[in-house]
């Protein structure tokens, strides 16, 4: 039994179209019909005028059951991302209501869809990747998975970098490049769990990384800073060709102009001073 429309027909508009009680209420083949009449109207009413804006947005509301329709194949995401594609999907129908002339002799329906889905499957395009990447690179991801799902399938066997160019018509480096992009497609918690090891549950933290020996200088840097700016400025330089341009005592006496032994102490001075106050300080 088709729904009753909810279209009062004793009670038109001043522009000659009937008066839509409740947009949204209409059965979709009396929105198919009433559409025509709508879009007739809308292509010779002046932009902006109050009558234009509501032929606009009667078509908008009485066509949302297509945007339903379209996100209908997306609802395994969630209900709350599905909120998310139904308002992405509006935009795509006002392009489509925008965008259409009754001259092309098409459903409004076969026109909407296509722009519906596009508008939905652009924002997965810009909003599912875990780290952005270039749209070229974004796209580059879709064909280089068909196209490795194909040469798999038409081989046996994983195809090489340049098999893959070949058929996408790229160079070995974009590929490449894809590959590399396709890593930021989706993100793992360090601490999500990949198993259960001897000790317990693993995680991936557990993996990757290693203690970084040198983060325990960085106190001892910050120390040594203001210590070394009390030196005074041979000492200081003398600190600097050593430990900084690397060079050997006697390398540093030819520089200076002193002994290699003179050197040897005045470096040995300088150091016992810094490691007193190093140990001062702790």
């Amino acid at each position: 039994m088709t729904a009753p429309t909810a279209v009062a027909q004793d009670t038109p508009t001043t522009t000659g179209l009937p008066s839509v009680a409740a947009p949204r209420d209409v059965a979709p083949k009396d929105a198919r019909e009433l559409s025509k009449v709508f879009f007739d109207q809308l292509a010779v009413l002046e932009e902006g005028t109050p009558e234009f804006q509501y032929a606009r947005n009667t078509l908008i509301e009485m066509n949302m059951s297509l945007v339903r329709f379209a996100a209908a194949r997306f609802r395994s995401r969630g209900p709350e991302e599905m909120e998310d594609i139904v308002q992405v999907g509006m935009i795509g129908l006002i392009k489509a209501i925008d965008r259409f002339e009754l001259s092309r002799e098409v459903e409004f329906t076969s026109f909407a869809v296509p722009y519906i889905v596009g508008e939905i499957k652009r924002f997965f395009r810009d909003t599912s990747w875990a780290v952005h990447v270039p749209r070229r690179l974004q796209e580059a991801r879709v064909q280089l998975a068909r196209a490795t799902e194909e040469l798999r399938s038409r081989l046996g066997r994983t195809p090489t970098v340049k098999e893959l160019s070949e058929l996408m018509c790229l160079s070995e480096e974009e590929v490449i490049e894809a590959r590399l992009a396709a890593n930021g497609y989706n993100s793992a918690s360090l601490d999500a769990a990949i198993g259960n090891g001897e000790d317990g549950e693993t995680a991936l933290q557990d993996f990757i990384g290693k203690q970084d020996a040198a983060l325990e200088l960085v106190e001892d840097f910050h120390a040594l800073a203001p210590m070394i700016a009390e030196l005074d400025e041979r000492d200081r330089l003398i600190l600097h060709l050593r430990f900084v341009e690397e060079l050997t005592q006697s390398q540093i006496g030819d520089r200076l102009g002193v002994s290699q032994m003179h050197v040897s102490r005045l470096l040995s001075r300088t150091l016992k001073r810094l490691r007193e106050g190093m140990l001062t300080n702790r």
